[in-house]
């Protein structure tokens, strides 16, 4: 049985870095990554990071679509718009899906039919333009979930802890995600957590999945829920497909003496989730070393810890 330190379950999940070897090392180190670039011109945001075979496969596709360079790939200049850049991904996407070219990542049985926003700068603000034939907004383009690990881009999430917190110690609903899920079957996840869609923004996506997957009713969650920060990490699957995400995190602090208790506790609804437990502190704790947890999940539990005083530099926790 595992024995994971906290900085064990950290290095999981943040286990990639593009500008030099991992650590520990990966039998991808010695791939070349090339820059996914919104346009030709000098300047232009690098939106992902292309591994050899992807790049080599669009080197085949339409001169007056795909730019392909020796230092970087970027969409042809006439393909200028959100409008544009869209539709270019959903059929080339949806090609290779019917393809099965990579069918571990967006084949028929891992497709989700559910779009990602592109942004061209991460942290420059996440407004939708009214027209999708504007390009002078943030927004790049949208492209099928599954596929976005082909490409490289940064994809963006929202975790929410469900607590107790009182006097007899801490105590966290931790749910057990569905057998039938695409990915991470049967790991222990947040208590609430989801993709953020084309289209909302993290709390609107907070509050849909608090629903959704929790049965938390929306006047619960938009009178609890606080936003607590972010935490992003680079990720790269064993099959060395790159996952960098960013995650919005939120916490519902349980009131305690609330007239109706029963409103916050979560249960079941759309199939995501198999079951919630309320665990206690050691036995999250307990969990995560066992290596139980859904990898992000795990350090989004960290980052809890942390801040709520249990993970310190004098606590060997985080050794």
């Amino acid at each position: 049985m595992a024995n994971l330190s906290l900085l064990d379950l950290v290095a999981l999940c943040d286990n990639a870095r593009p500008s030099k070897d991992s650590s520990p090392p990966s039998p991808f180190d010695e791939e070349k990554l090339v820059p996914f670039c919104l346009s030709q011109t000098a300047g232009s945001p690098v939106l992902g990071l292309l591994r050899p075979i992807i790049v080599s496969k669009l080197a085949l596709e339409s001169i007056y679509v795909w730019d392909i360079q020796e230092t970087r790939v970027s969409f042809h200049a006439d393909i200028d718009s959100p409008a544009k850049r869209s539709a270019i991904m959903r059929e080339l996407c949806e090609r290779w899906r019917d393809e099965e070219l990579f069918p571990d990542v967006c084949g028929p049985r891992k497709w989700r039919s559910e779009l990602y926003a592109v942004w061209k700068d991460p942290f420059g603000g996440y407004e939708y333009p009214s027209s999708k034939d504007d390009d002078n907004s943030n927004f790049a383009f949208e492209m099928e979930r599954s596929a976005c690990a082909l490409f490289g881009v940064i994809t963006y999430g929202v975790h929410m802890s469900a607590f107790e917190h009182d006097d007899n110690g801490l105590r966290i609903w931790i749910p057990t995600r569905a057998r039938t899920k695409q990915t991470w079957p049967g790991f222990l996840d947040n208590s609430v957590a989801g993709g953020i869609p084309s289209g909302m923004t993290p709390f609107e996506s907070l509050v849909k999945e608090c629903m959704e997957e929790a049965s938390i009713e929306e006047d619960i969650a938009r009178k609890h829920v606080r936003s607590s920060g972010a935490v992003s990490y680079f990720f790269r699957t064993s099959q060395g497909w790159l996952q960098p995400e960013i995650e919005y995190v939120y916490e519902l602090l349980i009131p305690p003496n609330h007239p109706t208790p029963e409103a916050f506790v979560p249960k079941p609804s759309d199939g995501e989730v198999e079951s919630f437990e309320l665990m206690d502190l050691e036995l999250v704790l307990t969990k995560l070393r066992q290596g139980l947890f859904k990898p992000n999940c795990a350090v989004v539990i960290i980052e809890l810890l942390i801040r709520l005083g249990y993970v310190t530099r004098k606590t060997n926790q985080i050794s």
